[in-house]
């Protein structure tokens, strides 16, 4: 049978515990979605990739994930970001525990008008991310941050040192690699690169189960956040199989696209 978080919480005050533990509602997922909105992402690109969280929390696949944990429940936060000292809270930490809570969470991400901001911070973002989890009136049997992006980090500390302060705290980072624009076409960045789901592979995910998707179709975008999110929340987590082999080619420079993008970051 499972408790109400208000009577879970009651009986916590009860047994004596320190109340700032009490007022902490345990959910089988502490969960953060990190979205990437600097300027190489362009206003479709930016719908495209709300309206597939939208759709992807109100699917029953998705809502099954949530339902299937201990606890049938999971806290979730929605960040967007860019540069060094840019990410915005869209939506707050939030409880969902089935289908009416989902809705109310999805609705607050819908898609609207989004400005690109310059700069594509990776590292600053998981700083803030993290920073996030703390006194935030949940406590998850796991902790993850859900990061998408289309470019290498261009501003603000490298990469592999804040993913491995993050990770150390017991957080595992997902990473979703946007790849529409092919590197070099006349659509893409300066601050692009070949092969950024190796990147992010490499130099991002890291932690307990961590992984990487990669997207380079339109049509795979919303597939791809359903399938990230199901495996992300499940219980009992879908297989799910690796961007590539470490072993197929060299480990990522960690480094790329640190140099110009200081000067005109994207």
């Amino acid at each position: 049978m499972r408790l109400s978080p208000v009577l879970i919480a009651g009986l916590l005050m009860i047994t004596g515990m320190p109340s700032a533990r009490a007022q902490e509602i345990p959910v089988d997922l502490e969960l953060i979605l990190a979205v990437d909105v600097s300027r190489s992402m362009d206003a479709d690109e930016q719908d495209l990739q709300r309206q597939g969280y939208v759709n992807a929390l109100r699917h029953p696949e998705v809502l099954a994930a949530i339902q299937s944990g201990p606890m049938g429940r999971i806290a979730l936060a929605y960040v967007e970001w860019s540069g060094i000292n840019s990410q915005t809270i869209i939506v707050p930490w939030s409880l969902i525990d089935g289908a009416e809570s989902a809705d109310a969470v999805a609705s607050r991400i819908a898609p609207g008008e989004v400005i690109g901001r310059y700069g594509t911070s990776i590292s600053g973002s998981l700083a803030f991310a993290a920073a996030l989890f703390d006194d935030n009136g949940y406590r998850g049997t796991r902790r993850t941050i859900d990061i998408s992006g289309d470019g290498p980090n261009n501003m603000g500390p490298t990469v592999p040192g804040i993913r491995d302060r993050v990770v150390a705290r017991g957080i595992t980072i997902n990473g979703l690699a946007i790849m529409l624009k092919p590197p070099h076409s006349g659509s893409s960045s300066v601050f692009d690169i070949d092969n950024l789901d190796a990147y992010y592979r490499d130099c991002v995910m890291g932690g307990e189960g961590a992984f990487t998707l990669a997207v380079s179709d339109v049509d795979q975008f919303e597939v791809a956040i359903r399938r990230k999110l199901v495996t992300e929340i499940a219980a009992r987590p879908l297989p799910i199989l690796p961007v590539a082999d470490r072993i197929a080619g060299p480990e990522t420079d960690c480094l790329t696209g640190e140099g110009g993008g200081r000067t005109a970051p994207r």
